[in-house]
């Protein structure tokens, strides 16, 4: 598969429904940076008239998860991917459009060139911040990605 936003879009309707119907999507991705967006609607919202949490948290994970599964088709190698742990921090109540995006490729880089080289699982933690279009930011969330050769 082809890694842009349609396809992955496609791809989360039938194997991520929740994070779909919630109206999560990628708008853009490249080898150095992911952005997702998701819209503050009455499918995702809080009792707060927010969106809630744990929709943020999807939307920041595939801009992180994306470019992990983007960099291991590149590598052309047989690697598993699990999120191992997560941290969310929410600074300001997330209403319109909110823009999550993840930088962190050259951590999914090392990574890949490690278990590579050892055949030991890795693990790395990347970053996605949440940001709403006047800029200011909404949320950080930190995942902890473990990655590791499958024997062939």
């Amino acid at each position: 598969m082809k890694f842009t936003p349609l396809k992955i879009n496609s791809f989360l309707a039938f194997k991520l429904p929740a994070a779909y119907l919630s109206g999560v999507r990628v708008k853009s991705i490249d080898k150095l940076e992911c952005i997702t967006s998701v819209k503050h609607r009455w499918i995702n919202q809080n009792p707060f008239a927010s969106i809630y949490f744990a929709v943020q948290a999807m939307a920041a994970e595939l801009s992180t998860g994306a470019l992990v599964m983007l960099h291991i088709k590149e590598s052309g190698e047989k690697i598993s991917m699990l999120v191992a742990n997560q941290n969310g921090n929410y600074s300001k109540k997330a209403t319109g459009r909110i823009k999550f995006k993840c930088e962190d490729s050259q951590k999914v880089l090392d990574a890949i060139a490690l278990t590579k080289k050892t055949g030991e699982g890795v693990t790395f933690w990347m970053i996605s911040e949440g940001r709403n279009l006047e800029g200011e930011l909404v949320s950080t969330h930190q995942f902890e990605w473990r990655i590791k050769l499958v024997a062939k």
